[in-house]
């Protein structure tokens, strides 16, 4: 299985969302073999990213299974949410001619800019996703869930806005449930930093939060 992923800091963060996505499907209990690369600009939403050729020259070469979608909607200045269907919109087209499925990677809010909720996010990412028949990865919901059981387990690093080493080892989980089907619980992956029971919690966190999403009418 081949991925490319599109997005910015929250994707390239801790050495890059393809890598431990790549290694956590390597060590599931039934392994699948991966490549997976990026294309990434930082602090740059889907419309921003649409003016990069490297971009168009990924897609466009017909190499992937998946593109994994990351906007960054606290980012639109203007603070309108229609820009995210219109450029998921404009990019599914593009997409959709190489064979590949399109993927939401589903961020989460932050009080740099603070002016739009995680239940706005979800709303946003929900109605785009079936608009389009477009899986959703719920990331931003995954920290909600672990934050709430595991407090002390912080998602977001000291900027309150990038993640923490545990916080993009479950968006991996999340991502990687979300595009294969692979129940990541059980996964021998574990990145330097997360201990044995912290990456259980957060597997079982991911699996949990993609069929509940999965499951919501």
């Amino acid at each position: 299985m081949r991925l490319l992923f599109l997005g910015n800091s929250f994707t390239y963060y801790n050495g890059g969302l393809e890598t431990h996505v790549r290694l956590l499907a390597q060590g599931a209990k039934t392994p699948l073999l991966m490549e997976a690369d990026r294309v990434t600009k930082g602090g740059a939403t889907l419309k921003i990213l649409q003016g990069i050729p490297e971009v168009h020259t990924a897609i466009q070469s017909g190499r992937y299974d998946w593109v994994i979608l990351q906007d960054d909607i606290p980012e639109f200045v203007d603070h309108n949410l229609s820009h995210f269907a219109e450029e998921v919109r404009r990019l599914q087209d593009e997409i959709k001619p190489t064979g590949a499925r399109t993927a939401l990677f589903m961020a989460w809010p932050y009080q740099r800019l603070n002016w739009v909720s995680l239940e706005q996010i979800e709303n946003a990412h929900r109605t785009v996703g079936r608009e389009n028949g477009i899986p959703v990865a719920p990331v931003g919901s995954a920290f909600r869930q672990s934050l709430l059981l595991q407090p002390s387990l912080a998602m977001l690093a000291p900027d309150r806005e990038h993640e923490t080493i545990h916080g993009t080892y479950l968006a991996a989980c999340v991502i990687l449930a979300t595009v294969t089907g692979i129940n990541p619980v059980g996964a021998t992956y574990r990145p330097a930093g997360i201990s044995a029971a912290e990456a259980s919690h957060l597997q079982q966190i991911a699996w949990t939060g993609v069929q509940s999403w999965n499951s919501t009418p």
